[in-house]
């Protein structure tokens, strides 16, 4: 199954921003009481931001008062829309690929990347990372996995959709593990970029969706992005015919949230 090239992630998701926006689910409130006991999230941090998309972490991030907040977000649809939904002194926005981000070094508190950074290559990236973060600088980087565990009964009836779309670079390399999820690959990367004291948590959370709702998040994966647009139409049509037939237009999905942490040595 052919892959979709990391480079492509960078301009799949802003075709509608309001859409993507509205569809997406916020991450536990755990995951973020946990930025702030772990990583000393708060007022006055210095931090940057990879891969914002329509500003769902971003908007955490200042209400907890970081300041200033340093954004990349490639797509320029999407970077426009965080210029025009979030008014803040303490945030600017460069769109710009991260690779091509002129990051000043050894000058953040705080990097972050949320659901975005398995778009990126993973060495040179946190090489990155970890050049502009300060001595003691935390790295933080979370998904949104959708699904939990073994395949629900909705994955089950619509896998079948999937043949033939593009794998994801979220599928993961090792054995069929998603790469969110693969926790001894994630924080060997880490290990191996130079930073100590690596950690991982999960959480598992359902949501309940209707017809209209669940389409519109399957709209923004993007295997089903990446598609023609007649060929994802199809696609999503079928999608809502199975949950309206078979799941009586109710359908509870699994979420898996899980959380990477670790600190540049002093």
């Amino acid at each position: 199954m052919p892959k979709i090239p990391l480079s492509e992630g960078r301009f799949l998701f802003g075709r509608d921003p309001l859409a993507y926006a509205n569809a997406r689910p916020d991450y536990p409130e755990e995951l973020y009481q946990r930025l702030l006991t772990r990583c000393e999230l708060g007022p006055g941090v210095s931090a940057f931001e990879i891969g914002a998309g329509t500003g769902l972490a971003t908007r955490r991030l200042l209400a907890f008062g970081v300041s200033p907040l340093w954004v990349i977000e490639p797509d320029a649809r999407l970077a426009g829309f965080l210029r025009e939904r979030i008014s803040s002194d303490s945030f600017r926005v460069d769109q710009v690929a991260f690779e091509e981000a002129e990051l000043p070094e050894a000058e953040f508190h705080l990097g972050v990347a949320a659901t975005s950074f398995h778009w990126l290559d993973q060495g040179s990236g946190l090489a990155k990372v970890y050049r502009s973060l300060r001595s003691g600088g935390w790295w933080a980087m979370w998904w949104n996995h959708f699904a939990s565990g073994d395949p629900d009964p909705f994955q089950l009836a619509t896998d079948h959709l999937f043949v033939g779309t593009p794998d994801s670079p979220s599928v993961g390399k090792n054995q069929g593990v998603p790469f969110a999820l693969d926790q001894r690959a994630r924080l060997g990367d880490l290990i191996s970029a130079g930073f100590c004291d690596p950690d991982v948590e999960l959480w598992h959370w359902t949501t309940r969706y209707d017809t209209a709702r669940l389409v519109a998040l399957y709209s923004t994966f993007s295997p089903i992005q990446s598609l023609e647009p007649e060929a994802r139409q199809v696609f999503l049509a079928n999608l809502a015919r199975i949950a309206d037939e078979q799941f009586g237009g109710h359908v509870e999905r699994p979420f898996t949230s899980v959380l990477y942490t670790a600190r540049k040595p002093q």
